[in-house]
């Protein structure tokens, strides 16, 4: 557990006990006006998190898509990774819609909603289908990066990204440079925010048992039963998928992820799993072309238990605030959540950005990911071993298909079997 992990759970537990002594000591009245500095210390958090969610959108992707090229350079291998990862992610999708509405884990939490968010959660009935594919596609990108229109903000960049990438042979490449030199920037800017989150975090939680009591703590322990359960079937269905493919090596690769599963889960970093998931690869026999490519692209769009998370997590907010959504708006909601969810992968707490990023589209309150941001850990635990299972079953998926399993390994045998006669002449 990294220091700014640490930070952020002691935050939560100084936020439990101020609140509570707050709750205790102050009529309602003066305990409201109380959770109000809370609350103001929370909007401004939250207002840096959106700072930064358009830009690091943009630049992500591009950088992402330029370095793909066009259709034709990702080629076959990649048209099947692809494949492979949109069928994960809407099944991972699907599974967290699921079981966030039949566990209902911010059930009866009762969070007052703040009074914008309460003017806009009247109109959640305005959303539907027809709206949102029409309201995907920009009329301006400068009015879409000023409003934080997520969705045509990616749209934009897909554009923009394709287009870089088959004109970077040309001064294109200059642009293509820049814009990748920008990401990193925007992934320290990102990172010198999510230092300032053990102060929204003990204002949220502050603010939130303040006003509510010590009842509230129990819904965390509910949500992280039932985001826990929902991973297991998570689980469960990538295994199933993999062994249609592998059969009974499924099984073989399930055990060499082990090790790195577990590092995952230990550290909550994909990233620290990563050298580790190629070496265990390597060994399954599976050729390093294709580790090389379609690995790499899993880790930024394949992360099948940050998929879960962001849908699982969306609903508890809703029902934490006691905000309906229809079934039309929640299969709209997945639709955006598996589109949006690639754009910033790979990002610190990248999935609490874009639930942040979701939220205001279906007029929930951005407040709501604070309410989750104190226990974040320990569901990016989970979340993060199932992110390296996910890729690694993937990649070996996608070597089967492309008889690239054991390949070299034959290669070097018969190349060795050729050479033996020439070498007795």
């Amino acid at each position: 557990m990294n220091k700014q992990t640490t930070l952020i759970i002691v935050a939560m537990l100084l936020g439990i006990v101020t609140g509570y002594v707050c709750n205790s000591l102050f009529d309602a009245a003066t305990a409201k006006d109380i959770a109000g500095y809370f609350a103001m210390v929370t909007d401004i958090f939250l207002r840096l998190i959106k700072m930064i969610i358009a830009p690091l959108i943009f630049a992500t992707l591009v950088a992402g898509m330029a370095g793909m090229g066009d259709a034709r350079t990702v080629g076959r291998i990649g048209g099947k990774a692809v494949g492979w990862f949109l069928m994960a992610s809407f099944a991972s999708l699907f599974i967290g819609l699921i079981f966030a509405n039949l566990l209902h884990p911010g059930a009866n939490v009762g969070v007052p909603l703040p009074d914008v968010a309460a003017s806009a959660g009247l109109k959640t009935s305005a959303l539907n289908l027809k709206d949102f594919l029409t309201h995907v596609f920009p009329r301006n990108f400068f009015e879409a990066m000023a409003n934080n229109e997520i969705l045509q903000i990616l749209i934009f960049s897909v554009f923009v990204g394709l287009a870089i990438g088959q004109l970077r042979d040309t001064k294109a490449g200059l642009l293509a440079r820049s814009i990748e030199e920008v990401v990193p920037v925007m992934l320290k800017v990102t990172d010198y925010v999510m230092r300032f989150a053990p102060i929204g975090v003990f204002a949220a939680v502050a603010n939130v048992v303040t006003t509510q009591g010590l009842g509230v703590l129990l819904v965390y322990g509910k949500f992280m039963g039932s985001f826990y359960v929902a991973l297991a079937v998570l689980w469960a269905v990538l295994v199933f998928a993999g062994f249609v493919v592998l059969k009974g090596d499924v099984f073989r690769v399930v055990k060499a992820m082990r090790q790195p599963m577990l590092l995952g889960f230990s550290t909550a970093s994909s990233e620290s799993a990563y050298p580790r998931v190629m070496e265990e690869l390597k060994t399954l026999g599976v050729r390093e072309r294709v580790i090389g490519f379609v690995l790499p692209l899993g880790y930024s769009f394949n992360l099948d238990g940050s998929m879960i998370y962001t849908a699982f997590a969306s609903l508890f907010i809703a029902q934490a605030y006691g905000i309906p959504l229809s079934i039309e708006q929640q299969i709209v909601m997945l639709l955006v959540l598996m589109v949006s969810s690639k754009g910033i992968a790979g990002v610190p707490r990248s999935s609490l950005v874009v639930v942040a990023a979701v939220l205001p589209m279906f007029h929930l309150p951005e407040a709501g990911v604070l309410l989750i941001m104190g226990i974040d850990h320990f569901l990016d635990m989970g979340r993060t071993a199932t992110n390296v299972l996910g890729n690694g079953i993937a990649t070996t998926v996608v070597a089967k298909w492309e008889n690239a399993i054991g390949v070299e390994e034959d290669e070097q045998e018969e190349a060795g079997a050729l050479s033996a006669p020439a070498a007795a002449e």
